[in-house]
């Protein structure tokens, strides 16, 4: 099957090496472009100079003058097409690597999530850059070459000389560099990451006093990082300041070759500035080569990043859209390992449910409950077997569509920077309607209505904190949005009271009502009144499965805390009214 993000990533590569065709193109227009001075001052000196001819030195001065615009137009275009190129690599790179960096994420496999994205942006920036041209200079640097040898072959071995200097200059600061610039990129990947995740568990850092533990901790990372850092770049800017020497020491070599030979008349006075100032340009790429090393060099290291990831996070998903199914759940013969793990978390799981139905999975910790969460609703893909709604596996459902009809309350609440409407419509652009509808079946409407700005407050805004309850219950109207067909709770009462546990009762029963399918993972077994059926979980099997009241009977689940089983809710036909009790 084809890697679509390898795919997009060739493809950006093929665009960005046309581009780089086309200016090469230009470049050589441009260098041939940039002899116009030398050589409007070598015939001013030389032909004005001596015959004190105004027609001449005018004419002179309107060629030079056209070439400079000329020059000028095309280094615009130039400029142009690498800034275009790189609003290619951004926006083909940006949505595969972003959505790359999430599936290796919930595989597991990245500690900086952040890096993919940060990396589109490092070659974004570094086609714009002055680096990414150097090498389509030092592929015309003959031409200058060969100017030199016309105006005289002394002019042209010095010019040479130099070159291989630098060239061989260049090849010193790659074995020299590469290895340290490598492992400074790396520590600084390292570095930032591990200072974005404890940033992110800064309550917990102040709360317990592990800020300065940690703090200590990232600085010797850091300090690491700087001294890599200075070894590498001691190493390149003696090569470059050794370069400049070299360069300097040529120039003067190059004014006592131009002395000598027009000593001996064998070129023209005027022919010493102009080798001087061919001679500078035709060695200007090799010093921009050893200074821009380290550019090309982190450009790589953030290809090769991210070729790397999205070769790893290849999925199987497919793009079809299938229609609103039938809720009918099938769970085959369903395995599971965590990526990198030798043991199974979920072993030979089968069970199905029909429309309407409720199920309640219970068991100890650490039986794989909420890992059978996560693999029911398609975020992980299972080892074996296979989860089917309707008839399809959902984790090779298209994403967007499935969304649609599932549902899903995570054990760990995630609730995402925006307003409360936006987090209630999964970030799309909805009806209000609609978005009220879902806040209604979770009873949280009134709860909204008294916030700062009601379905427009931000969540996030360092003046407002929504409390474990609030932010249960709007994610709770978040995965109730779309009145979705298969719904999965994974510990929807862990931080509900009373009052929020009757309305995830009413909630789950109206979703019954609709027709959809529920799956409640519950610690707590007030919740476990409403269902249907109970799956009973022990170290990743199941050890008992059926009705409710079997269940029971067989000593499987102890319901003595429980609420009574409520009677039966009437939903609207529309949805958008307020749900008795609620």
């Amino acid at each position: 099957m084809v890697n679509r993000g390898i795919e997009v990533l060739r493809a950006t590569q093929t665009e960005f090496l046309r581009a780089m065709g086309i200016a090469a193109a230009i470049t050589l227009f441009l260098d041939a472009l940039q002899l116009v001075v030398p050589l409007y001052m070598m015939q001013v000196f030389d032909r004005v100079m001596s015959s004190r001819s105004m027609e001449t030195l005018t004419m002179l001065s309107i060629i030079a003058v056209m070439g400079i615009v000329m020059w000028a137009v095309l280094d615009f275009l130039r400029g142009r097409i690498f800034l275009v190129a790189s609003h290619v690599v951004a926006s083909r790179l940006n949505g595969p690597a972003f959505e790359a960096a999430v599936v290796d994420t919930l595989r597991g496999e990245n500690g900086n999530p952040n890096q993919a994205v940060r990396d589109v942006s490092d070659l974004r920036n570094f086609v714009t850059g002055s680096a990414v041209i150097v090498p389509l200079e030092v592929v015309f640097t003959p031409l200058f070459l060969l100017v030199l040898f016309m105006l005289h072959p002394a002019y042209g071995v010095v010019a040479v000389i130099a070159s291989v200097l630098l060239f061989a200059l260049s090849i010193v600061n790659e074995l020299a560099t590469r290895r340290p610039m490598m492992e400074v990129n790396d520590a600084a990947v390292k570095s930032f990451g591990e200072i974005g995740a404890a940033v992110r568990h800064g309550e917990v850092l102040e709360a317990m006093g592990m800020t300065q533990a940690v703090t200590r901790r990232w600085q010797r990372s850091q300090n690491r990082f700087v001294d890599l850092m200075i070894r590498s770049h001691d190493r390149a800017k003696l090569i470059t300041a050794v370069s400049k020497g070299i360069r300097m020491g040529l120039q003067v070599a190059l004014t006592a070759v131009s002395v000598i030979v027009i000593l001996n008349h064998s070129a023209s006075p005027g022919s010493m500035f102009a080798a001087m100032l061919i001679m500078a340009r035709a060695l200007m790429p090799f010093e921009q080569m050893i200074e821009g090393y380290r550019q090309w060099v982190f450009a790589y290291a953030a290809y090769r990043r991210l070729r790397a990831l999205l070769a790893r996070t290849d999925s199987r998903r497919h793009g079809l859209d299938l229609p609103r199914p039938d809720p009918r759940l099938k769970v085959e013969r369903l395995v599971f390992v965590p990526p990198g793990g030798d043991r199974a978390i979920l072993k030979g799981i089968s069970f199905q449910l029909e429309p309407g139905e409720v199920l309640g999975v219970v068991g100890p910790s650490g039986s794989g409950k909420s890992t059978l969460a996560r693999v029911l609703v398609g975020v992980w893909e299972p080892t074996g077997g296979g989860v089917y709604l309707d008839g399809h596996s959902v984790y090779t459902w298209n994403r967007e569509s499935f969304g649609q009809y599932a549902g899903y309350l995570p054990q760990s609440i995630a609730l995402l920077d925006g307003t409360i409407r936006e987090n209630i419509a999964r970030m799309q652009d909805s009806d209000a309607q609609d978005v009220i509808e879902a806040a209604r079946r979770a009873d949280v409407h009134e709860i909204i209505g008294r916030l700062p700005f009601g379905y427009e407050t931000h969540i996030g805004d360092a003046n407002f904190v929504l409390s474990g309850g609030q932010r249960q219950r709007i994610a709770l109207a978040r995965a109730l949005f779309g009145r979705p067909r298969l719904i999965i709770l994974d510990e929807p009462n862990s931080n509900l009271d009373q009052a929020g546990e009757t309305a995830l009762v009413q909630a789950i029963q109206a979703a019954k009502a609709d027709g959809a399918t529920v799956v409640i993972i519950a610690h707590r077994p007030s919740v476990l009144a409403t269902v249907d059926k109970v799956l009973v979980m022990r170290d990743g099997t199941v050890e008992h499965f059926g009705p409710r009241e079997e269940v029971v009977k067989f000593g499987k689940l102890n319901l003595a805390p429980t609420l009574q089983r409520p009677t039966p809710v009437a939903v609207e036909s529309g949805g958008h009214g307020r749900l008795p009790g609620a």
